[in-house]
């Protein structure tokens, strides 16, 4: 007789070891404290205190040297302290990307599909005749020799120009992105950690880009009082500095990179409270903390603009919930007819997606 049998409900049994399990949780602490091996095991040491994390067959001491071993950390004898690996660093981008945008696969490819016809990687079932500047590769000779057959015979049998056909292939675009990271002062303020989000999204917009869009080029931009470019790998170390927010700086240096792009598809994605407190003019910094600051905003509008204006659209990702500052986001989105991803305010861990070239608007958890 078929029926269930059924077992009490285990929370560890999820299909992975104790090892992963807790490398789960070391990785999502690093992005807490960016970087730090030191403060994120002594976390580690006071969650295994009050739940138990460990046991006596495998314990804390046992998993710090598995990490070593697998290559997730490493010894440095100079200063007497572990660190993390390239290794680790990728995990945590690739569990950010998890996370936030679900499991995507790698791509060979990589690039943005389009619906034109194209110098590209992936074959269409469609053919046409040859013409001047095909190059040799693209020469489909099965249907040529067929062609041949019949504008010829088999007993004269030849081939000139007018047999060949040409295999189309779909046109792929490829894109340059900017990712601007707010890292002023702001960011932590108010009892509200929006830093950790920020690199969270951050690692999961590179670690999106880098593996299912490996051919673009992809440069990272951190604004405070000023803006200047990180390496990827430098993410999960990132800390909010005593700065104010200078976003125009940033939008210039974006703009400034892309320019020298030769791709005709370029995009800055920028993640930020939606706070603008700082200029600077020639050498001197004007601040104002307090509100928005007109002669700050409307620089950041003008920007947005100008994006506009060479299309360069802006996506922007407003990781606070304060509606004073999310309308200033919302009026900088307009101008520039792009998109947004606003942190949702009855729902924890939610962004209100809403595209402003074409009225779309969603929840997305």
């Amino acid at each position: 007789m078929k029926g269930f049998h059924f077992t009490r409900f285990n929370a560890n049994e999820n299909g992975k070891t104790r090892f992963e399990q807790l490398l789960d949780l070391f990785l999502q602490l690093l992005t807490y404290t960016s970087g730090d091996v030191s403060e994120a095991l002594q976390w580690m040491n006071e969650l295994d205190k009050q739940y138990q994390l460990t046991d006596d067959e495998y314990a804390m001491g046992d998993f710090i040297e598995d990490m070593k071993d697998k290559g997730y950390l490493k010894d440095n004898p100079e200063k007497g302290e572990i660190s993390i690996t390239p290794k680790t660093e990728q995990g945590i981008r690739k569990r950010s990307l998890e996370e936030i945008f679900g499991k995507l696969k790698k791509t060979r490819s990589g690039d943005h599909q389009t619906n034109k016809p194209g110098m590209g990687d992936e074959a269409s079932p469609d053919t046409r005749p040859f013409q001047f500047g095909d190059l040799l590769e693209q020469i489909d000779f099965t249907e040529s020799i067929r062609n041949a057959q019949i504008n010829h015979g088999l007993d004269s049998f030849t081939m000139n120009e007018d047999d060949l056909q040409i295999r189309e292939t779909d046109f792929k675009a490829q894109t340059s992105t900017v990712l601007m990271i707010d890292i002023s002062h702001s960011m932590i303020l108010y009892g509200e950690d929006r830093i950790t989000p920020a690199k969270k999204v951050a690692m999961a917009l590179s670690e999106l880009i880098t593996t299912k869009y490996p051919k673009d080029t992809l440069d990272i931009v951190v604004f405070g009082n000023d803006a200047w470019p990180v390496e990827i790998k430098d993410l999960p170390y990132l800390q909010v500095g005593p700065y104010h927010t200078n976003t125009v700086a940033g939008l210039e240096l974006a703009m400034d990179i892309l320019r020298r792009r030769k791709n005709p598809n370029k995009q800055i994605f920028m993640i930020t409270d939606g706070k603008p407190t700082c200029l600077k003019i020639g050498r001197k910094y004007y601040k104002n903390s307090f509100g928005l600051d007109r002669k700050v905003t409307s620089r950041c509008l003008n920007l947005a603009a100008q994006c506009k204006k060479i299309k360069i659209p802006i996506t922007t990702f407003m990781i606070a919930t304060d509606p004073y500052l999310q309308r200033f986001v919302q009026e900088f989105t307009e101008t520039n007819n792009g998109k947004a991803y606003f942190a949702s305010l009855d729902k924890l861990g939610a962004f209100i997606f809403k595209d402003f070239e074409s009225g779309k608007r969603k929840t997305l958890y």
